[in-house]
């Protein structure tokens, strides 16, 4: 690993690395937040946080109002990028900002040219808490939770993967990617045209078999600018009854998309998180 920055941080350490991913093939960027307890020699449990469509490890660590709660409960909180990146990475084809660099979709992809890069799920899953867990002070407790794409991306690793996080939550997560238009071109491209496939990497579709049943904490604004087209909290909330999964969604008024949203609600995500990591 390469060490790009390192910034105190409300007495912690926010650190930015540049590592090579077997995963991934390519290099990859990610930030890790060490808590103050960390320097006394203390493990702490780890918040993976995925960010939305368009996004870097940075726009969280720069906008989400993290770090000083993180501080005071003693949790790292790891922040990977959204997607593969390089010459070597094909991006979407017509230049788009909602498809290929910074738009992993957090899903394993099953087909050429995108099947070789595009495998953000075992990176976040599998390669990048190993490397965080074998090199910095924390003890493998998990947790996960994201915004928009990212909050897709948390749902959906915490449903495919029982047993790998404690807590789970999301801001305004396309609950449905398979019936909306951003999963819709994402999904078609890297898994194929079989809708049924699809289900494997939806939270409305992985809801009905959950073997695990970890609170899900989702806020979503009511003036959201994406929320009727793409987001779907109403298809996510009837399949969390249907199934019998316990789901908090709050739905808050007058609040749209973006980092002020996330950063107004996310003290109440990260005591929701602290619940289960430092318990």
């Amino acid at each position: 690993m390469t060490l790009l920055s390192s910034n105190k941080s409300f007495g912690g350490w926010l650190k930015r690395y540049r590592h090579r991913s077997t995963t991934l093939g390519c290099d990859m960027v990610f930030a890790i937040y060490l808590p103050p307890k960390t320097a006394r020699g203390e493990q702490v449990p780890a918040l993976y946080w995925l960010s939305g469509l368009s996004c870097t490890d940075e726009n969280f660590s720069q906008k989400g109002g993290a770090q000083k709660l993180a501080a005071e409960l003693g949790i790292a909180l790891v922040m990977p990028d959204t997607s593969p990146r390089g010459k070597e990475v094909p991006g979407d084809p017509e230049g788009a900002w909602d498809f290929g660099h910074g738009a992993g979709f957090y899903v394993n992809a099953t087909r050429e040219p995108w099947s070789r890069h595009y495998r953000m799920h075992d990176y976040v899953v599998h390669e990048l808490p190993a490397l965080v867990e074998k090199t910095f002070p924390v003890n493998g407790k998990r947790g996960i939770s994201g915004h928009s794409m990212g909050g897709h991306g948390a749902l959906v690793c915490a449903l495919r993967n029982p047993g790998r996080y404690l807590s789970v939550s999301a801001f305004a997560p396309i609950s449905n990617p398979m019936n909306c238009p951003w999963g819709e071109k994402a999904f078609s491209r890297y898994l194929g045209t079989d809708r049924n496939a699809w289900r494997e990497w939806d939270a409305c579709a992985l809801l009905a078999g959950a073997t695990e049943k970890l609170p899900l904490l989702v806020d979503q604004g009511d003036a959201d600018q994406f929320l009727a087209e793409q987001l779907h909290p109403e298809t996510l909330e009837r399949a969390a009854v249907a199934a019998g999964h316990p789901l908090t969604l709050r739905r808050q008024p007058g609040y749209d998309h973006g980092y002020y949203f996330v950063a107004s609600f996310i003290d109440d995500h990260l005591r929701h998180h602290a619940q289960a990591l430092l318990g």
